[in-house]
């Protein structure tokens, strides 16, 4: 019997190792994106408790919807939040309380949410152009951007140092490695290495899981809803379906809308969390870098399982800020925003929209207020 089956778990064992390989660069941009909505937490003046709510229910809801649509379509279907749609949050830090940002998200996952149920999200894709989403994109993404350059005036040892971290990383190492994580190792190194890396005295707690107090400001709602919903709805969860049934898979179109939508609605009661398909790793983890097909699906368990871990260390992540210098925090958002910054602006630039998207780039980009409405709006 030994002979009969030992070929058969070794077997097993290879086909298994492809799709948990590929999960790696996933769980290490993962834990590398804490940077973002940390970075954004400070801008907004969050507490801890308030951090650390949001920290795992943007991990959270995530990691449990991929496993559930996983385990019931038998289809590698992986969730994760909208690095885009932190980063516009980030940007209304100074013009709308934070309340009011909830209550604009759990509106915008309402909406998904109605869109996928009513079957109106590719006739919504045909009216809203994506150009002019991305411009608004754009224009949030360009200070934190900005902003780890600027911070060389200050901080040329730390930042200079992650900054090239991350430069050599995108020419050296592999490209499902992502650059990130060196810039973020080497700077932590040396915020060690110069007595600026303090260590925690509580320990891991539980996460904080109080309700955040949203409220529904009408003024907040029009600002939030007309780009966070165009991002979830059409560039992610389309691009995603569009993918995986390239890659010969039936998706639940439908299911995966009203699914984001309503984790983005309940995630959102604890911070604003844009729960959308992962646009961007879907073709690591539904394509042949996977594996064959029949084991792809671990890809998503094992990525899902690191949402999970980063969920329950929620609490330890929302001290960071007070642990890590925070221009090193700012310096790795800034990195990390890098890709969704190039993209953003390869939308405003090509296709047959010009004016619009450069518009919408360069109003996103000021300080404009009109009628208590900021320039996302």
């Amino acid at each position: 019997m030994g002979d009969v089956n030992t070929p058969t778990i070794f077997r097993n064992a290879a086909q298994l190792a492809q799709p948990l390989a590929t999960s790696i660069p996933i769980t290490i941009f993962t834990i590398a994106a804490l940077a973002l909505p940390l970075a954004t937490a400070q801008a907004l003046g969050l507490s801890s408790r308030q951090t650390s709510a949001w920290v795992f229910a943007l991990y959270a809801a995530p990691g449990l919807a991929s496993i559930a649509l996983t385990l019931a379509y038998r289809q590698p279907l992986l969730v994760a939040w909208h690095t885009a749609v932190v980063a516009f949050v980030a940007s209304l830090a100074q013009t709308v309380p934070y309340g009011d940002i909830l209550g604009g998200m759990i509106v915008a996952g309402l909406v998904v949410a109605a869109l996928g149920a009513l079957g109106l999200t590719t006739r919504v894709a045909s009216l809203v152009p994506t150009a002019v989403v991305f411009g608004v994109v754009a224009g949030n993404a360009l200070p934190f951007v900005i902003g780890t350059f600027e911070a060389l005036q200050s901080e040329g040892l730390l930042v200079g140092v992650v900054l090239a971290a991350f430069l050599l990383g995108r020419r050296a190492l592999h490209p499902r490695v992502p650059p990130i994580l060196p810039a973020l190792v080497v700077g932590l190194a040396l915020a060690a290495a110069t007595g600026r890396l303090h260590g925690t005295a509580s320990g891991w707690t539980w996460p904080d899981l109080t309700i955040a107090g949203p409220s529904f400001n009408p003024a907040a709602i029009v600002t939030v809803v007309p780009v966070a919903v165009p991002l979830i709805a059409l560039h992610s969860n389309l691009t995603a379906v569009a993918y995986l049934r390239s890659e010969a898979y039936t998706p639940p179109a439908r299911v995966i809308e009203i699914t984001t939508g309503v984790a983005t609605m309940v995630a959102s009661m604890f911070g604003p969390a844009p729960i959308c398909m992962g646009a961007i790793v879907t073709p690591l983890t539904a394509g042949p870098e996977a594996g064959e097909r029949a084991v792809r699906p671990w890809a998503v368990y094992a990525s899902a399982l690191g949402f999970l871990l980063v969920a329950l260390a929620a609490g330890v992540a929302a001290d960071l800020p007070s642990l890590v210098p925070l221009p090193l925090l700012l310096a790795i958002a800034g990195l990390a925003l890098l890709g969704v910054l190039s993209q953003a602006l390869t939308q405003v630039v090509t296709g047959p929209l010009r004016l619009g998207p450069l518009v919408a780039f360069a109003i996103a980009s000021s300080n404009l207020s009109l009628f208590g409405l900021g320039p996302a709006f």
